[in-house]
């Protein structure tokens, strides 16, 4: 059975975006294990100048690189991914590299209409860039609108319709998880190439 990471990417307290995550782990727990990382614990970005990383990163790093692969359900703020998200990725991409040629859904909630479709395509963007270079899950979105209505008294999503898509994107992700995790061949290379990509280099 699988083994995933999932990445609530906002550090409020009562946010949908853990709720859907929740959903995710009870749901489907006879096809994979999903194990919910915080990031609401996470320091501010600092870039430490000795590399020295904080104990919660390394441990959030090392889960992220044993896993098979990662959702991340993000909210969206000002048509964007919230600051603690970009904290968290600033840190899980400085001087160590979980992400290279990682498996990665992203599925967001939002209170009102577009459901984060606009923070979910930044989001997309930053996981692209040179430093984290994950294999994110192409033609795919879960747009969650209205969450604040969306789950029932015991968390679970009332909309059928909703469930039947999610339902089918989670399973895409299990074959997209397989593939990608044959992708092995330039790893090392990709690694390397994050290790040692600098902006003032360029």
């Amino acid at each position: 059975m699988k083994h995933l990471i999932g990445l609530v990417g906002t550090n409020s307290s009562q946010s949908t975006n853990r709720k859907l995550l929740q959903f995710i782990q009870m749901h489907f727990q006879e096809e994979a294990t999903v194990e919910l990382m915080e990031i609401k614990d996470f320091p501010v970005f600092n870039k430490p100048s000795d590399s020295t990383l904080p104990s919660i990163i390394q441990e959030a790093a090392e889960k992220i690189e044993k896993a098979d692969g990662v959702i991340i359900s993000t909210p969206e703020y000002d048509h964007a991914i919230p600051a603690s998200l970009i904290n968290a990725l600033n840190w899980l991409s400085y001087d160590i590299y979980p992400f290279v040629d990682k498996p990665v859904m992203i599925t967001g909630a939002s209170y009102g209409t577009l459901g984060s479709s606009r923070a979910q395509a930044q989001l997309r963007q930053i996981l692209d860039s040179p430093e984290l270079k994950a294999r994110i899950m192409p033609s795919s979105e879960f747009l969650l609108n209205h969450s604040l209505q969306a789950f029932d008294e015991e968390n679970g999503l009332k909309n059928t319709d909703q469930i039947e898509k999610l339902t089918g994107l989670f399973r895409d992700f299990l074959v997209f998880v397989d593939l990608v995790n044959q992708l092995v061949q330039a790893h090392g290379s990709n690694k390397k190439e994050a290790e040692n990509f600098s902006w003032e280099n360029i």
